[in-house]
């Protein structure tokens, strides 16, 4: 259709050209054409013109009509030889049954003639097989029209042989990149792809992730299981790595308390690991605590006020009875006032605690304590509070 339309504007141009050049000075002509009772005055400009749009509304209707008759035909053909398909029907079937690991031969020979495509083809088929040198050779003879294309097949082999350093850096430079305007029509697609690679790397090296001068690119899923993987490896962290994160929260602390309350508690579990964050760390305790009340939050909030080198009791009992109004029968806000009250040496109010929930565990280990000395309080300690049942408390 593109084609056709190309074809005959460019008639028309000469045409006007033509006629241009042969009727100056002597002016457009006069066509007069008489048929039964028809009758038809006019110059040859307009007689051409309307010539040309006759002939171009005939091909228009023939090519639809020949392509209705063809699809209709297709859909009654019975098919007896994969190679009877058109091409383009072939690699339909081979992308629908995810086969083109297994036709490597008949999609590279597909792509053969595209010289836009071939190269990416040919290295995509290559990591399927995990031939990785073999593939960046072919990527180094890919058309400059095909950039970004390259490129995202180029960071999936390097994750593929463990050079995150390597993708990491391809990455921030292909997230800078002006997309190709031939591309912009599937944009999306094209962001999500760098989403998933984003992803990718950084499931696959936490830290170096953590480390990169661009984020903010991972989709919810992936963020959460980066957090995760932090978390697990938080051991093995240096300082620089632990600096990153400091700096990380710092950069999107507004950003979190907006994400949903599991992200949340991942940062928050986080902070708990290092202690030059324990103001943000309180703070988004907080937050958390006024939007939902978590048992394992609380916890962490208030062992957090107990470390401290000065604790002080007052603002921690003033927000315990803040959670006693806000959210009622909490038995661990009892748990909690209790050691106040102790650290305080309020025994008469801490005593009168003692009778609150009956079938409660925390509360019950409270009095049984209470009626030990402090050899065998140390004791029960080791036996109970060492207990993962404990409190369902997970770093």
């Amino acid at each position: 259709m593109r084609v056709l339309l190309l074809t005959y504007a460019i008639v028309a141009l000469c045409c006007l050209a033509l006629l241009s050049v042969f009727s100056y000075g002597y002016g457009a002509g006069y066509v007069y054409i008489y048929w039964r009772d028809w009758e038809l005055q006019t110059n040859l400009w307009v007689l051409l013109l309307l010539i040309g749009l006759v002939t171009l509304l005939a091909q228009l209707l023939w090519m639809s009509v020949r392509r209705y008759l063809n699809r209709e035909q297709r859909k009654r053909e019975t098919v007896f030889n994969f190679t009877h398909l058109h091409p383009y029907e072939q690699l339909a079937v081979i992308w629908l049954l995810e086969a083109a690991k297994d036709q490597q031969s008949f999609v590279t020979q597909l792509f053969a003639p595209s010289g836009l495509l071939k190269g990416i083809v040919d290295a995509k088929l290559l990591y399927q097989h995990e031939e990785y040198g073999q593939a960046h050779q072919a990527l180094n003879h890919t058309s400059p029209m095909a950039f970004e294309l390259a490129e995202l097949q180029r960071i999936e082999l390097f994750l593929a042989q463990g050079e995150t350093e390597q993708a990491l850096t391809h990455l921030e430079f292909l997230q800078h990149h002006q997309l190709s305007p031939w591309l912009k029509q599937i944009e999306q697609a094209y962001q999500q792809r760098m989403t998933a690679l984003w992803g990718q790397l950084a499931l696959q090296q936490p830290w170096i992730y953590l480390r990169s001068m661009q984020y903010g690119h991972l989709d919810a899923q992936s963020r959460d299981l980066w957090l995760q993987q932090l978390l697990a490896q938080f051991d093995q962290s240096s300082l620089d790595d632990q600096h990153a994160i400091q700096k990380r929260y710092y950069d999107l602390e507004q950003e979190i308390k907006s994400r949903p309350y599991s992200s949340k508690l991942l940062w928050l579990k986080l902070l708990a690991r290092l202690p030059d964050m324990s103001l943000q760390h309180e703070m988004l305790a907080l937050h958390l605590l006024n939007e939902q009340f978590d048992r394992d939050v609380f916890y962490l909030w208030f062992q957090q006020q107990l470390l401290k080198q000065n604790p002080d009791y007052a603002d921690v009992e003033t927000k315990i009875e803040q959670f006693e109004q806000r959210y009622l029968s909490m038995p661990i806000l009892s748990f909690a006032k209790w050691h106040v009250y102790m650290a305080t040496g309020r025994q008469p109010e801490a005593d009168q605690l003692l009778s609150l929930y009956p079938d409660d565990v925390l509360m019950s280990y409270l009095r049984i304590k209470s009626q030990l000395d402090d050899g065998l309080a140390q004791q029960l300690n080791l036996v109970f509070e060492n207990d993962a049942n404990f409190l369902q408390f997970k770093i």
